[in-house]
């Protein structure tokens, strides 16, 4: 595993809330090095609490900074700092665009991919082979270290006794089942068989995050996107879209029931007609021997890395580019536009 990073500086950049759960074992492994790691937070993610290390307040203090290792859970990261820039990726390829827009899609401005599993990591290496300018190294996903670790409670104290489901949506509007479903969920949280923990992603419009908080009570509670990890760990079934939260759940070996997904899959319970919502549920409760084998095949897939240890290779990872073990062959591109929509976005203009 990855050696002692002391005296390395670490910046851990985040551009939306859900970053949080992605980054925090990251964090982690880099004290637990003896690395120097701070946050810089910016759009959506400016209200994510980040309160074991120092935040950054602004491009210009995270450049001065001068961070060896800078690690993003966005598609992006400003080319102007210092260091390896290595993305980490904040979510799994659901298929919800064309691959040559969607999850694939290069940007020019990373040194390093960390891939999450053989799924992503083919493409990836296919991707580095013909461009040549950056790295690709199969790392597992860090934001699922808790749900392998220990560290997260599997216990739901107001379920008493009763099965627990967690249902997520996607922002995309052409795919969200949350508007769809608002009404069939009220009436299966009502009926009180069930316990129920509730999310929606954090670029959801609030008109529809309030009507799903409405939900909450006897039997069912609202789940902010920082909670997420330990809502996964102790649900029994997942009720979603097409929405990274479906691969996400299935790493645990767990069913998911999926609302109209745009690419259902063998180890999916899809339906398309909200009145067969609850008997899916029913069924991914009490699940077969055959549909058990299929989510374990994909999740072996996505991400066959069980050990709660994807953070120190992520960390081992980019430090081998920081100390020369390994190299891109090419530069990266000048890709003068993308660089000048980036400093917009950060307000940075020199150097």
């Amino acid at each position: 595993m990855a050696g002692e990073v002391e005296g390395l500086r670490c910046l851990l950049f985040a551009t939306e809330r859900y970053a949080g759960p992605i980054l925090a074992p990251l964090e982690a492994a880099i004290r637990r090095k003896g690395g120097e790691v701070r946050w810089w937070c910016v759009e959506g993610a400016a209200a994510l609490s980040t309160e074991a290390a120092p935040r950054l307040a602004s491009a210009a203090e995270a450049v001065a900074y001068r961070p060896h290792l800078v690690f993003s859970a966005a598609n992006w990261v400003p080319h102007y700092l210092p260091g390896v820039k290595a993305q980490v990726f904040h979510g799994f390829n659901v298929e919800k665009r064309d691959a040559h827009r969607g999850h694939f899609r290069l940007r020019g401005l990373f040194d390093l991919y960390c891939t999450q599993g053989p799924a992503t990591t083919v493409p990836f290496r296919e991707l580095a082979e013909r461009h040549g300018h950056f790295h690709v190294h199969e790392t597992g996903w860090p934001k699922l270290d808790p749900l392998f670790d220990g560290s997260l409670s599997t216990l739901e104290p107001a379920a008493v006794g009763r099965p627990v489901v967690l249902f997520g949506s996607t922002f995309t509007p052409r795919l969200s089942a949350a508007p769809v479903l608002l009404a069939t969920l009220r009436t299966l949280i009502a009926r009180g068989d069930r316990y129920w923990l509730l999310t929606l992603h954090p670029k959801c419009p609030q008109d529809l995050v309030r009507a799903f908080r409405a939900l909450a009570g006897p039997n069912a509670r609202y789940v902010e996107p920082e909670a997420l990890m330990e809502a996964q760990a102790r649900a029994a079934v997942l009720v979603a879209d097409t929405s990274s939260i479906v691969s996400e759940f299935v790493v645990q070996h767990k069913p998911v029931v999926t609302f109209r997904n745009r690419v259902p899959r063998p180890h999916m319970l899809n339906v398309t007609d909200p009145s067969d919502l609850d008997a899916a549920i029913e069924h991914a409760l009490r699940p077969e021997p055959g549909l058990l084998e299929r989510i374990r095949s994909w999740a072996a897939h996505i991400h066959p890395y069980r050990d709660g240890r994807s953070a120190e290779r992520v960390l081992e990872a980019a430090q081998a580019l920081h100390q020369g073990k390994v190299r891109p062959p090419r530069r990266k591109p000048l890709n003068p536009w993308r660089k000048l929509q980036v400093r917009a976005r950060t307000g940075y203009w020199w150097p």
